[in-house]
């Protein structure tokens, strides 16, 4: 859902298997912004028609409150990807994740089939990238359609694809990561970071979340409730960021005319002024979803 700034927080998005009723239950209580109603990995074949089904009825319940909703279909070419698709776009939510999109083509393709479908506007696709040719097709996905909203990082499939291991610090996969940052910047989309495994291992996972935030991401995508509180806090500008900025503000807005601005010794310029905007407008935007 878009606040009154514009700006979707997408600090924490949380995977959530279609088929489990109970899981759906609870996650209208979590703090997440985010949650991808899964009906791909975590649903086992047999339970895909049901899982469909309860992801719809989920969307267009209207008891999620403030949250992004969306429902990762299975993928091109598998025996429900189209029946998904366009229950997908019947329901309307804020998005439909796609896994394994690999050229600006399938996304086209993609777009054409949920505006087939009925899909409103408001209705953006999320294109997973997960693999070697997606890396290196990113900005030509990334600006296929005005449709497409985010890329989402599918990490643990780019690692099997590269034959690489998971390691602390993910040097492995940075190349890779970078690459759809930058497309997705110049797209100007949301650029949400995979998935961390180790459930258990809260300090490795805080770790990959201020690695994720200073690279740029937007947020991370989670597959364990106790993994949101972390992911929000990481995502978020600090009280002393959200003090910068408008600090920053308030010194160019009173040494406009004076041709040269300071803030707290520090030379600003207009590159400045617009990422303490920014930051504020995240902020705004975060405050306004947790009321």
């Amino acid at each position: 859902m878009t606040t009154p700034t514009g700006f979707t927080p997408l600090r924490s998005v949380l995977y959530m298997p279609s088929s489990n009723a109970k899981a759906l239950e609870k996650a209208k209580t979590l703090p997440v912004d985010g949650i991808i109603f899964d009906l791909e990995d975590a649903v086992a074949p047999d339970a895909k028609p049901e899982a469909r089904a309860a992801a719809a009825a989920a969307v267009t319940s209207g008891e999620y409150g403030r949250r992004t909703l969306t429902i990762r279909v299975n993928g091109i070419g598998t025996q429900w990807h189209d029946d998904d698709i366009v229950a997908a776009a019947q329901a309307g939510p804020a998005a439909v994740v796609v896994p394994k999109v690999n050229s600006a083509e399938e996304v086209l393709g993609l777009v054409a089939a949920l505006e087939a479908a009925g899909a409103p506007e408001h209705t953006r696709l999320w294109a997973m990238i997960e693999t070697p040719i997606a890396v290196l097709s990113a900005l030509q996905i990334a600006t296929a359609s005005p449709r497409l909203g985010a890329f989402v990082l599918g990490t643990n499939d780019l690692v099997k694809e590269l034959y690489c291991e998971h390691v602390p610090g993910r040097a492995p996969v940075l190349p890779s990561l970078h690459t759809a940052l930058l497309a997705g910047r110049a797209a100007g989309i949301a650029v949400i970071d995979g998935v961390y495994n180790d459930v258990k291992n809260i300090d490795g996972f805080l770790a990959e979340c201020e690695q994720g935030r200073q690279m740029g991401f937007d947020g991370k995508t989670l597959i364990h409730p106790g993994q949101i509180e972390g992911a929000n806090t990481a995502f978020a500008p600090s009280a002393q960021a959200v003090e910068d900025a408008r600090g920053v503000l308030a010194a160019w807005e009173e040494g406009k005319d004076r041709g040269v601005v300071t803030y707290n010794g520090r030379m600003v310029e207009n590159l400045h002024v617009e990422s303490a905007t920014r930051t504020l407008s995240i902020a705004e935007a975060i405050a306004a979803l947790e009321a």
